[in-house]
């Protein structure tokens, strides 16, 4: 069976996370909500490496991101030590939303890629930070997501 695997260019954002034993369960793998987490932390870095400061935007703007929808694919097990690379990449961009596809993928030693455990997309809205209501992302945001 074939599993979607992001491009291999430029526009995907990677960033490693080590698995300690506070993100293992009771058999000693990723507890799977941690793969959340996981996305959480690569999304936030990316938006950082683009320059967009959340806390920032929410200051300046009145708005932020939520998350209003996650599909997360389990394909493989981390375990505790293990050596990940995340990834960020836009997949769709919207007038208050936009869709980032991501994976964690574990670093395998040698020439090889490294295997994809999750797969998933999450799909961010733009909402007034104190009405929770979507909001128009502005042009020149819009233009960093999608740099």
């Amino acid at each position: 069976m074939s599993h979607p695997t992001l491009p291999h260019d430029e526009k995907v954002f990677t960033w490693p996370v080590r698995v300690y034993w506070e993100d293992t369960d009771a058999g000693g793998i990723v507890f799977y909500a941690n793969y959340l987490k996981y996305f959480e932390r690569a999304r936030t870095e990316w938006l950082r490496a683009l320059g967009v400061e959340q806390r920032l935007l929410q200051q300046s703007l009145g708005c932020i991101f939520v998350v209003s929808e996650a599909n997360i694919k389990y394909l493989r097990s981390a375990r505790l030590d293990d050596q990940l690379l995340v990834t960020a990449c836009l997949s769709e961009m919207g007038r208050s939303s936009f869709t980032i596809h991501q994976e964690a993928r574990l670093v395998t030693p040698g020439p090889t890629d490294a295997t994809a455990l999750c797969t998933g997309t999450v799909r961010i809205g733009w909402v007034n930070g104190e009405t929770m209501k979507p909001a128009r992302i502005p042009p020149q945001l819009q233009h960093a997501l999608q740099s």
